[in-house]
């Protein structure tokens, strides 16, 4: 299997498991003398094998992300934490930008005049280029998932 898949597969585990957890909270009360529409046993039991494959397909993915090495010599799982930080990065940056750019709602000479305070073109630069490194870098993620065998 390849760990494209493997990560396909645990999302379908996780929302599955939310699906079970709705269903179980539909049936753990009824009014009295009435029978719940599904045995809640059973939903627990279902809860506990797909918990139980999602952990082991965890397990497996987590070992695969640290084992195989991209391109670059980075270990998938810290190709991932470097996504993440030019994600976070280039959010705050962008967060930024959008407080830093001015309106001018003045009706009077005497209501407020607000000025920027940081390079609006220059972090507008940094964040075009954050989000370039971003989607390299996912790219070759991505095309790892696809690639790798994952590792029992």
């Amino acid at each position: 299997m390849k760990l494209a898949e493997a990560l396909i597969l645990r999302a379908d585990r996780n929302k599955r498991l939310e699906l079970l957890r709705e269903r179980l909270t539909r049936v753990a009360k009824v009014q009295e003398g009435d029978r719940p529409v599904e045995d809640p046993t059973a939903l627990l039991v279902e809860v506990d094998r797909v918990a139980s494959d999602l952990t082991r397909l965890i397990k497996q993915i987590n070992r695969t992300n640290s084992t195989v090495r991209l391109s670059d010599g980075r270990t998938i799982a810290d190709a991932i934490a470097d996504r993440d930080g030019l994600r976070m990065r280039h959010t705050l940056l962008t967060n930024l930008i959008q407080a830093a750019v001015i309106k001018q709602d003045r009706f009077t000479k005497s209501e407020i005049r607000y000025e920027t305070t940081v390079d609006v073109a220059a972090l507008q630069q940094q964040s075009d280029d954050l989000a370039r490194a971003y989607r390299d870098l996912d790219t070759q993620i991505q095309s790892a998932n696809w690639l790798v065998d994952l590792i029992e």
